[in-house]
């Protein structure tokens, strides 16, 4: 089972630190082994012969259009797509260019731009925070989860410009994860294998040798596509 990590790796960025970790815990709790390669950003326009795709954190990327392109290819080839934190906002920026045809920016990229600001600086930065989210009924990431509530932590200064929600939503895009302010932290696309992103980073949760239950839902999700695939 082949994982695109998606990224450009550093040993200053903690989520990137983890993922060995956390890849070792799923092969010994989850009997799932993948088969991970790190693809920076630059070169992750092709991603042909990967069962999975994981925008790791990291922003702003080297290339934010090969990002969006990962995503694009992840979304519309139906390949098990997670996205967290910078991942969260370039699938928003993904979905909002190329399916509901916004002209729209990240504001980490292009903080003068007479564009509309997709992503855009938090009014309180989330640098180190940690809190509640709500889970919404019948969601993917709630089914991960089991719970309706839980504790997140995050490492980001950006977030969803809530004027395009609408816009979002009316293209097919699902906001199922909630703060305690109703601040839109995740979204998932119905009728996609696995396609989650989520502002927050599930990577980061304890320790490391117990992945996050959004982590283990989508390495379940890359090996089932195995299977499907080799039938």
């Amino acid at each position: 089972m082949r994982l695109a990590l998606v990224g450009d790796r550093s040993p200053t960025v903690r989520s990137h630190v983890r993922v060995p970790l956390l890849l070792e815990a799923l092969r010994e709790r989850e009997g799932i082994t993948l088969d991970a390669y790190w693809i920076p950003t630059e070169e992750a326009g092709e991603l042909s012969g990967f069962d999975g795709v994981w925008l790791l954190p990291g922003s702003p990327y080297r290339s934010e259009s090969g990002a969006v392109s990962a995503i694009r290819a992840a979304r519309e080839q139906a390949i098990p797509f997670l996205g967290t934190c910078a991942g969260f906002q370039h699938a928003m920026l993904e979905y909002a260019r190329n399916v509901c045809a916004l002209d729209v920016a990240h504001a980490e990229y292009e903080p003068g731009t007479e564009r509309g600001l997709l992503i855009a600086p938090l009014a309180c930065s989330l640098v180190g925070h940690e809190g509640e989210v709500r889970l919404a009924p019948g969601s993917l990431i709630r089914q991960a989860v089991g719970a309706e509530r839980a504790i997140e932590r995050y490492h980001c200064s950006f977030g969803l410009n809530a004027d395009y929600l609408p816009a979002l939503e009316a293209g097919g895009l699902r906001f199922t994860a909630h703060d305690e302010d109703g601040r839109a932290r995740a979204a998932e696309l119905p009728g996609h294998p696995f396609y989650l992103a989520t502002l927050f980073q599930p990577e980061l949760s304890g320790d490391g040798s117990r992945p996050h239950p959004v982590i283990t839902a989508f390495s379940r999700a890359v090996a089932a596509s195995v299977r499907v695939g080799s039938s």
